[in-house]
């Protein structure tokens, strides 16, 4: 079985991904202004968010308004929303299923068959909560690249990276170190069961041929 201090550290993790995963959700910094030509002289800066849009001015005035209407906003932000919310409490549930799964608590007892699966189960709903998180972060960079280098879209209007996309794409480096674990344990836990199923087989074998 996996030792306590790496289900420990994976845990860590898993609750590190899931603070991220609502960091990004609540930050207005998806897209902020891009400075082209003339318009590096502008003293204001625009971000925008699933959520508001806000304007901070070099003078440190930041002024927020949420935006009036959901159907009015264009698909990628929609379906941030929705996925981003479905993240955070997707990451929530893998965080409590994984809690249970784990060496170091009394859920399930000594069964080490119940623990694996319940591991397993938290493995996979991490993975999950990984992809919502992926699809809408990667979905609006594209966006914010594409209007970028399309002509026919006002300087005004052109947008870059914000700080919530690098912190969304971070967020997934957590993730190799939170889903393995618990596969691996399911996976040598039945191997182990295996052998030992098999030894019971063999040994009665051997004594008739004695």
């Amino acid at each position: 079985m996996v030792n306590t201090g790496m289900q420990l550290i994976s845990f860590t993790c898993a609750v590190t991904g899931w603070i991220m995963a609502i960091a990004v959700t609540a930050l207005p910094q998806w897209k902020v202004s891009a400075f082209i030509g003339s318009n590096i002289l502008t003293s204001e800066m625009k971000w925008e968010g699933i959520w508001m849009n806000c304007v901070y001015q070099t003078t440190g005035h930041m002024q927020c308004k949420t935006y009036d209407s959901m159907l009015a906003l264009p698909p990628d932000i929609q379906a941030a929303r929705a996925l981003m919310c479905l993240a955070i409490f997707m990451g929530w549930l893998s965080c409590t299923v994984s809690c249970c799964g784990m060496k170091c608590t009394t859920c399930a007892g000594d069964d080490r068959r119940a623990k694996a699966g319940i591991a397993l189960a938290g493995g996979v709903l991490f993975i999950l909560t990984g992809l919502c998180v992926l699809i809408p972060v990667s979905w609006t960079a594209n966006t914010v690249v594409q209007d970028f280098y399309n002509p026919n879209v006002p300087i005004m209007h052109k947008r870059e990276l914000g700080q919530a996309i690098y912190l969304g794409w971070a967020l997934l480096l957590t993730a190799p170190c939170r889903d393995i674990w618990p596969i691996k344990f399911m996976v040598n836990s039945l191997l182990k069961q295996t052998r030992v199923h098999e030894r019971k087989e063999i040994i009665p074998q051997c004594f008739r041929f004695t």
